[in-house]
């Protein structure tokens, strides 16, 4: 999830750990541990565009950073803050909940997890909420700013702080309940349009779960369509994608490629322009969210090729997600059940970007 999120849930969960005997600094250790594991990204000026790739979500995302920092913070601040009545036991509580909550959470996403570094580099996906969704924050944030208008000792801070977590943890629930519904629905389509397709993956939309994508994968290529659960029917309509793997056929085992292909889990496409071969992971969708024709794919990889041919790095050209003010409009008219069809008659009118997100905002 996005880092002011996590920042939040820390600062909620240390509160709710610790807040009573150590007040204030409860929530502020929280939301530092927090945010810790998201820190990876200050290391990518010194990797490859394809190792900060791969290695977001790694080694602060693991089991095994958990326990060893966990154990070592618990003790330094007990140290620290010997003037208050916390226990080793009890700040260990905090570091491991805050930094464990953390990888929970990013687990929910699509980006992929790799919670069991170094025994394994498999990443965990559940795909069940967006990287950024208000719908978790905002719940979350105002239990937390509630609760900190009363003291430490005060039972209305604790029960603030829970009411909020109790909430944004529903709502994780429903979002977990509803994707299985949503497969259901793309399952049902598909007895249709591919019967014998050999897996699905389904994600939310940005800011929201009631708009999902999926991706059904077929020998040959992959069948792409959307579903609100506000349209009138269980009816998808799908685009079919051709892979074009055979593209890759020499290169099929280069190191390179095999990183893209593990990290994509295998919902990519392969186009050749410009001189050069790219990958395009289906799973993160287009920056027009699908509701145009001429939308770029958000994760988008080109090969480069060293003097014999030989994949030996990629990069990154793809181009951030950009809502402007019409396209924003469409967006949620389809949230609201109406078809990409009847939106495509919808003039964009002025192109004045409402939010951007460029890649590392997970």
């Amino acid at each position: 999830m996005d880092s002011v999120t996590q920042i939040t849930l820390g600062a909620a969960v240390g509160e709710a750990t610790a807040g009573r005997e150590a007040g204030l600094k409860a929530p502020l250790w929280g939301a530092a541990f927090g945010l810790l594991p998201d820190l990876d990204v200050l290391a990518n000026p010194f990797l490859t565009e394809l190792q900060a790739l791969t290695m977001h979500r790694s080694v602060t995302h693991s089991l095994v950073f958990i326990a060893l920092v966990s154990a070592c913070a618990a003790y330094g601040l007990r140290r620290f803050h010997r003037d208050i009545p916390v226990s080793v036991g009890k700040w260990g509580a905090l570091v491991a909940l805050t930094l464990g909550t953390h990888v929970g959470l990013d687990c929910l996403t699509t980006y992929g997890t790799q919670v069991f570094w170094p025994f394994s580099n498999y990443p965990v996906v559940h795909g069940a909420v967006f990287i950024i969704d208000p719908l978790y924050t905002v719940p979350l944030a105002a239990g937390l700013l509630v609760s900190l208008r009363w003291n430490a000792t005060a039972s209305a801070r604790r029960w603030a702080n829970y009411t909020g977590l109790a909430l944004s943890s529903a709502y994780l629930v429903f979002t977990v309940v509803n994707k299985e519904y949503v497969r259901q629905v793309f399952d049902e389509a598909l007895s249709d349009t591919a019967p014998h397709y050999e897996r699905l993956f389904t994600s939310p939309t940005p800011f929201n779960n009631l708009l999902w994508q999926g991706v059904a994968e077929t020998e040959d290529g992959y069948y792409v369509g959307d579903y609100s659960l506000l349209d009138p029917d269980r009816a998808v309509n799908f685009q079919y994608v051709p892979k074009q793997h055979d593209l890759l056929a020499d290169q099929w085992s280069n190191p390179v490629v095999r990183d893209l292909r593990r990290f994509s889990r295998g919902y990519f496409v392969v186009r050749r322009g410009d001189g050069a071969l790219r990958i395009h992971d289906l799973r993160f969708g287009r920056n027009d969210v699908g509701l145009t024709d001429d939308g770029e794919y958000l994760f988008t990889y080109r090969l480069q090729q060293g003097p014999e041919g030989t994949v030996v790095g990629i990069a990154r050209p793809e181009p951030p997600f950009e809502l402007d003010a019409a396209l924003l409009r469409r967006f949620l008219a389809r949230i609201q059940g109406q078809s990409v069809a009847s939106l495509q008659s919808v003039r964009f009118g002025e192109q004045m970007p409402v939010w951007r997100m460029r890649r590392g905002t997970n």
